[in-house]
């Protein structure tokens, strides 16, 4: 029988859950990344082949030089709003390949 100081709400459970097998800061991870072209715009999006989160750390490989030399000047602002969107610090620098 359960009681009622028992019952919880189910994404309250997910939450803890998730929590609890370190996957919710991966989860942030992906989302952040998925959101690249809204938060940066059409253009940086298709001029960028790779992008990953590995160890706090946002890794770009884009095909402008151009572009990329912008984005080294930019990256505060980068981590900033890639941060603002995730709701936390998901990233602390930017490593451009």
């Amino acid at each position: 029988i359960m009681r009622k100081s028992q019952v919880r709400k189910l994404d309250s459970v997910i939450k803890d859950y998730l929590g609890e097998i370190n996957i919710t800061k991966k989860l942030r991870e992906v989302s952040v990344v998925s959101q690249w072209e809204l938060l940066m715009g059409k253009m940086v999006s298709s001029r960028t082949e790779k992008i990953y989160i590995k160890n706090g750390a946002l890794y770009l490989k884009l095909s402008s030089p151009v572009l990329k030399n912008e984005l080294m000047m930019m990256r505060q602002d980068i981590i900033d709003r890639m941060n603002e969107s995730a709701g936390e610090q998901v990233i602390s620098r930017i490593v451009m390949l």
